[in-house]
């Protein structure tokens, strides 16, 4: 039985025929403004183990974490209950060992993937064992025991590479690129010829890949796109309002929100392929549901991930491509690119927004004429290539 507590001062309250009273020195999400003091518990260990997760989740909505963070992080707590098969306070590092030995001999799950699921319980204990919010204290007087961080340096895996992911994964070549990009057009244009459903879709969809391309964006950040999120820079005046695109959900790091950052617009023509989505087949979806949304559904919803994702592999299993190559590859072969032209690789990985612990000393000092120069010596090669193919 668990009572959750409500308090901005010094106040008592009348709770279930006690008197609660919260101190200016406990922290939201501790015990005793979780758990009513002196309440007797039916299934006290799983009362307390309630109040943990309560409280933890209020500590992190305080922090401004996203919903869908949050519960992941409590899934996943659960998930190491049920696996250890012991509650939080009874847990040993032994506990841990077992269950990363299951997650890579036995479910075959990479490496990210098993630092994000310590990462997680790492963050849990950190709670629990915080005398801030004195949940120790609380489970030393029911329990006689405590809980104590069970995850360490020597056994749980750290991130030390930039790169993480499948090692078959890799970027697309500028003529696979290409092949993807004409591939979509022509489906655009099969549709329009037979008089079929999806020409707009397909119209969308192949403007989604070029500018996955063009910006060295992620699925989820190229969804996330809204008619706002394009501005003016007075040293691309050529590439009008569409000079700058404003990011807003980055990947989010040490279980802080969205990154945001600024990204440069250095290709000319994904930036055509953009505005002329834009200004001419945009407005045709009929139902506009979310209307800020830069990509639209037949039904007016924002374009997910997991449809963009769909449809690349559509793409790339009738050109024959590797089955390993993702739209994400699309953002690898943005940087591989840039740098293979000679732009300086600061200015790329600012752009693409790869600012791990281990490299954010180097690229804070990038300053904004920088990037700057950097994005008009970019354009300049463009727009002087396309003027040599012209003449």
């Amino acid at each position: 039985m668990t009572a959750i507590i409500h308090v901005m001062h010094d106040s008592t309250f009348r709770c279930m025929g006690v008197d609660v009273v919260r101190r200016d020195d406990e922290s939201p999400g501790s015990a005793r403004l979780v758990l009513v003091d002196g309440v007797f518990l039916l299934h006290p260990e799983d009362a307390v183990l309630d109040g943990m997760l309560d409280g933890w989740e209020k500590q992190q909505r305080g922090r401004r974490l996203e919903p869908n963070t949050i519960d992941d992080r409590q899934r996943l707590v659960r998930r190491f209950i049920e696996f250890s098969g012991e509650y939080p306070w009874n847990w040993t590092a032994a506990h841990m060992d077992e269950w990363s030995f299951s997650l890579i001999a036995e479910q075959g799950r990479a490496k990210s993937t098993i630092r994000s699921y310590q990462g997680a319980i790492r963050l849990f204990c950190d709670f629990i064992t915080s005398p801030h919010y004195k949940w120790a204290e609380e489970c030393v007087k029911r329990f006689g025991t405590h809980p104590i961080q069970i995850c360490h340096e020597w056994n749980t895996a750290a991130h030390l590479e930039e790169y993480e992911g499948d090692a078959e994964r890799r970027p697309l070549t500028r003529e696979e690129c290409q092949a993807l990009f004409d591939y979509a057009d022509d489906r655009v244009e099969e549709s329009i010829r037979l008089g079929r459903k999806g020409a707009l879709t397909a119209y969308r969809d192949a403007t989604v890949f070029k500018t996955i391309y063009g910006w060295g964006l992620r699925a989820r950040e190229v969804s996330r796109l809204d008619l706002t999120d394009f501005y003016r820079n007075a040293k691309a005046p050529e590439l009008g309002k569409f000079a700058m695109m404003n990011v807003r959900y980055g990947k989010a790091t040490k279980g802080s929100g969205p990154r945001r950052r600024m990204v440069a617009s250095v290709m000319p023509w994904a930036v055509e392929s953009l505005e002329d989505y834009l200004v001419n087949i945009r407005p045709q979806f009929r139902h506009h549901a979310d209307r800020k949304a830069v990509w639209l559904t037949e039904r007016g919803g924002r374009l997910q991930p997991r449809e963009i994702e769909t449809r690349f592999a559509a793409y790339r299993d009738a050109l024959g491509f590797d089955k390993d190559l993702v739209p994400h590859c699309l953002r690898h072969s943005h940087v591989t690119h840039q740098i293979e032209d000679g732009v300086d690789p600061k200015f790329v990985q600012e752009q693409v927004g790869h600012r791990f612990a281990s490299t954010t000393a180097i690229y804070t000092g990038v300053s904004t004429d920088f990037m700057n120069t950097m994005m008009r010596n970019a354009l300049d090669r463009a727009f002087t290539a396309e003027e040599l193919e012209t003449v």
